[in-house]
């Protein structure tokens, strides 16, 4: 079970805060998209969400050459509460605007039809709005 360290922890990093903040905004997405929303590579994209993947912070599904990632839906009600809150008082300033706008305008983004998730909504975050 995720414990208060680990999620700070995880989050101490800003390509993660970044990443997660998306992730509560957009969910799902796949490693190209945060690439091109953060503006950062695909290897070291790949490296943050296994971090945030062994952490429990994230939970990830393969379609067919792609992997597709959100929050992860055992995530307890008091951690969706740090993550809904801070991307709510950070969604308006930079980056965290600017990864969310270039999010917007990326053009061929992946089809999501092929995903069998169960909803967000039977998570810990049943108690929050969804963005």
């Amino acid at each position: 079970m995720l414990d208060p360290i680990a999620l700070f922890t995880a989050l101490a990093d800003e390509t993660r805060l970044r990443t997660v903040i998306l992730l509560t905004q957009e969910p799902p997405l796949c490693v190209c998209e945060v690439t091109e929303a953060l503006g950062v590579s695909q290897p070291k994209i790949s490296r943050h969400l296994a971090i945030l993947r062994d952490n429990g912070l994230v939970e990830d599904q393969r379609v067919a050459n792609r992997v597709f990632y959100r929050i992860h839906r055992s995530l307890p009600t008091w951690a969706w509460k740090v993550l809904d809150t801070t991307a709510a008082a950070r969604a308006a300033y930079p980056p965290f605007a600017d990864d969310r706008a270039r999010l917007r305008t990326m053009s061929n983004r992946p089809d999501r039809s092929d995903l069998s998730w169960p909803s967000l909504a039977d998570a810990g975050r049943k108690d929050h709005h969804a963005h």
